[in-house]
């Protein structure tokens, strides 16, 4: 076994964990049809294939750079694999599906890896813990990369009927008293975290109020039929321009059907469900925001609202669905304020753009982790989304988008003085 600088106290679980995501990540590409998987569900993204090869050659790049001992037997294909698209911003990838290896090249170089990898007995916490929740990460992202796909592309798997309620539900505000906000970890802890989760801190953060519920598909509805797309007041600059251009005038889970909105699921398309919480991008969230005379939360005020949230007892996360649940069905998740479901369920956009704490510190053997999106252009999200697997779901995880992306299980909540 390897020296290592981080060495596991439990290697056994950790071990177990990778093994996990492994296969969680194998189950997910195969409600993919094969056919379908060079197709580009995304047109900012690679194609499905990418992701496939992806996985594996990042575990294989990370581990040889950091470990030694493992040499490349494909150095073409750690290459090609080894890096994503940050989505909005750039030009549209221009690849052609015969330009990528056939599946059974994929699956070879793949396997050899895993093969590989296991032989070497790695033995770092910090290593293993990006390995693991670099997979689960990317296995959200692929889920709403899936979600794209023409419904007939998928391979059903059995699942729990959809829980649609269009029962009314009474739109609310809690108070949140002011009080301090703790972000981050302490770098002189044991527990895992990405860098730009350090260095822990805390912030005193005057009094406010905060929607109760995410804010529903219903609510955004009103906003929709009251001409919110069309008023420009309600709009920055940059978001204008980004609506006008890509012809964006509702939620990309939506489409207007004869009888009224469906709405995008994974496996079915269903009337509206005026529930659940709305998906949009950061910009269409903060035209609601406006619309209603609000703001949406910082990242302080976020965290001091879901101040109180029991890790054991959270919403719709961890892979418990692929689409959303009421926004009230979860009631005892709910934190010391009142506000019900701030983990699980979706994303939640913040005001604040994401930058580094003081004290940050890249990973030396990752450094664009984080530090590569450090430039004005992204926006902190908080809490969690169905396909969120439980060890992201801890309260210092930040995850970050451009505000032109509207394909995440992203929703919002909104703010008042």
């Amino acid at each position: 076994m390897l020296a290592a600088e981080n060495p596991v106290k439990n290697p056994g679980e950790l071990l177990k964990r990778f093994a996990g995501a492994r296969a969680e990540s194998d189950r997910l590409f195969e409600i993919v049809g094969r056919d379908f998987l060079y197709q580009r569900p995304i047109p900012d993204r690679h194609r499905t294939v990418f992701y496939l090869g992806h996985l594996e050659a990042f575990e294989g790049n990370l581990l040889r750079e950091t470990v030694g001992g493992m040499p490349s037997f494909h150095p073409e294909f750690d290459r090609l694999f080894a890096f994503g698209i940050d989505p909005v911003g750039t030009a549209l990838p221009s690849d052609r599906p015969e330009d990528w290896p056939s599946l059974e090249e994929i699956h070879h170089y793949n396997q050899r890896l895993r093969e590989q990898i296991d032989a070497r007995g790695i033995a770092d916490a910090l290593l293993l813990n990006v390995a693991i929740e670099h997979r689960l990460m990317h296995c959200e992202t692929l889920a709403y990369m899936f979600h794209r796909l023409p419904l007939e592309q998928k391979v059903r798997p059995e699942v729990r009927p959809l829980p649609v309620s269009n029962e009314p539900l009474k739109s609310e505000m809690v108070e949140v008293s002011a009080g301090p906000a703790a972000l981050g970890l302490s770098s002189s802890g044991a527990a895992f975290g990405w860098d730009n989760e350090f260095e822990a801190h805390t912030v005193i953060v005057p009094s406010f109020a905060i929607d109760k519920y995410k804010v529903t598909n219903g609510e955004y509805l009103k906003f929709l039929r009251a001409g919110g797309y069309e008023n420009r007041d309600l709009w920055k600059n940059a978001d204008w321009r980004w609506r006008t251009e890509q012809g964006i005038n509702h939620p990309a889970f939506w489409r207007q059907g004869s009888d009224g909105w469906l709405y995008r699921g994974m496996f079915d398309e269903i009337p509206l469900p005026v529930t659940w919480p709305v998906y949009v991008s950061h910009a269409e969230a903060s035209a609601y925001a406006r619309w209603v005379g609000k703001k949406l939360p910082t990242e302080t005020q976020w965290q001091r609202a879901a101040l109180g949230t029991s890790a054991e007892v959270r919403g719709n996360a961890d892979f418990k669905s692929w689409d959303p649940t009421p926004v009230n069905a979860s009631p005892d998740s709910r934190s010391d304020c009142g506000a019900v479901e701030m983990i699980g369920n979706g994303w939640e956009w913040t005001s604040t753009v994401f930058a580094p704490f003081t004290g940050f510190r890249p990973f030396p053997f990752y450094p664009g982790y984080s530090d590569n999106f450090f430039d004005g252009r992204h926006y902190v999200m908080k809490g969690g989304s169905p396909r969120t697997a439980a060890c992201m779901l801890r309260p210092s995880f930040r995850n970050w988008f451009q505000p032109h992306y509207p394909y995440v299980y992203a929703g919002f909540r909104c703010v008042s003085n």
